[in-house]
């Protein structure tokens, strides 16, 4: 009997702590919710140089609008396959990503995206621009939102490169031994062929074994006059003047060229890449109602155009492409070309990367292994050739030291 009082006063307390919890969630006083989102470096308004802090605005959002203790856990990555790895491997749990389309198409079809029908679920979703629905990566409008779309193109320094080069508007500048040590290149995988694919005239989803050679055979060409791999080092390289010519975004373009205007920028003649940065909601994801609700945040008004005249890649949301201010802004405080730049470019020379075939995308990422190794294999071989050699001049002399040694005592005590 007394088991049973016992038993029962247990699940009394417990009923009673559950309610309480109940009735402060009401209040807005319950225990913090952590949001976990997964997003490029640099892609995001943070609250630097004077910009809105936008994941700060949902968390007070939160609390005045919704009665929710909020807590925004933002980290980055540098490239789609960084994402995909932490994604795929199930380490680790985030509630809204940002990857790029092919990505996209990628995620859903191994089942890492949890569906979200945002025409239904996120109001703000009305202003999207028809352009950016039911394209190839999500045709029917189910696992993803556009964030903000854009080009990859050319960036040059007018002080060093000649502006008569002749090179200057194609792929080939990024070849031009005349900047050797001054040229640096995309350190992923499908930038880095791409901009070799382009240049050849090759499709970027060619699943042809032998152009992605072409391709690899033309990088390794180029890796005389390549000063490094990278991705977000370029902003410092390409500000500071410490290199020349890059590839890169176009978005990206108009953030350095605030720090540096001796830089310019072209869409190659050969065509490059167009694509849209989306975002999703993980399968894995613990907070699903509100990652919704960040999504709707983050196409509202405000919100999206901070993030536009932050980031300055081009919006798929009319809230911001419409809007005076905006385009004042960006045509006077970032680039005079600005608008031309990310909304006026020649969509007939541009291609989206698509998901590639398994056995595609294998062949692609060893050969960037043996792209990325053989460098270092080639310094490794020339560091352990000399420490051989040192070795053995140190193994000669010393013989000849010993051997002198033991000749004079033999001379000294022979006598």
């Amino acid at each position: 009997m007394k088991r049973l009082i016992s038993l029962l006063l247990v699940l009394c307390l417990a009923a009673l702590a559950m309610l309480a919890v109940s009735c402060g969630e009401e209040n807005g006083d319950a225990s913090e919710t952590t949001l976990y989102v997964y997003n490029w470096g640099e892609y995001i308004s943070d609250g630097s140089e004077d910009s809105l802090d936008v994941n700060e605005a949902f968390e007070e959002y939160c609390r005045e609008e919704l009665g929710l203790n909020v807590k925004v856990n933002y980290s980055t990555y540098s490239s789609n396959e960084d994402l995909y790895a932490k994604l795929s491997s199930g380490a680790v749990s985030y509630d809204v990503v940002i990857p790029s389309d092919y990505m996209v198409a990628r995620l859903a079809a191994e089942g890492l995206l949890r569906e979200m029908n945002p025409a239904e679920t996120i109001e703000n979703y009305a202003y999207i621009s028809d352009d950016f629905k039911d394209l190839y990566y999500d045709p029917d409008n189910v696992w993803s939102v556009p964030y903000t779309y854009g080009t990859v193109g050319v960036i040059y320094n007018t002080e060093i490169v000649d502006e008569d080069d002749e090179d200057i508007g194609s792929w080939s500048l990024m070849w031009d031994e005349d900047y050797a040590g001054n040229i640096l290149q995309f350190n992923n995988p499908r930038d880095g062929f791409g901009t070799a694919q382009y240049y050849l005239g090759y499709s970027v989803n060619s699943e042809n074994p032998a152009e992605w050679q072409e391709a690899l055979d033309l990088l390794k060409a180029q890796k005389s006059v390549v000063q490094g791999y990278v991705m977000d080092e370029i902003f410092n390289k390409m500000k500071g003047g410490s290199a020349a010519i890059s590839s890169y975004y176009a978005g990206d373009f108009l953030t350095m060229y605030a720090d540096n205007d001796r830089l310019a920028f072209y869409h190659p003649e050969e065509g490059t890449n167009v694509f849209v940065d989306a975002m999703c909601i993980p399968s894995s994801a613990e907070h699903y109602d509100l990652a919704l609700k960040y999504i709707n945040f983050m196409l509202s008004e405000e919100i999206a155009i901070a993030n536009a005249e932050y980031i300055c890649y081009a919006s798929p949301n009319r809230l911001v492409y419409e809007s005076e201010d905006y385009a004042e802004y960006m045509t006077e405080e970032m680039h005079p070309d600005a608008m031309e730049i990310l909304y006026h470019f020649d969509m007939s020379k541009t291609e989206f990367y698509h998901d590639l075939p398994d056995d595609t995308r294998m062949l692609m990422n060893s050969l960037w292994e043996e792209l990325k190794i053989e460098s270092t294999i080639g310094v490794a071989i020339y560091v352990i050739c000399g420490l051989i050699l040192g070795v053995g001049v140190v193994l000669i002399v010393s013989r000849i030291i010993v051997k002198k040694r033991r000749q004079y005592y033999f001379n000294k005590y022979s006598k």
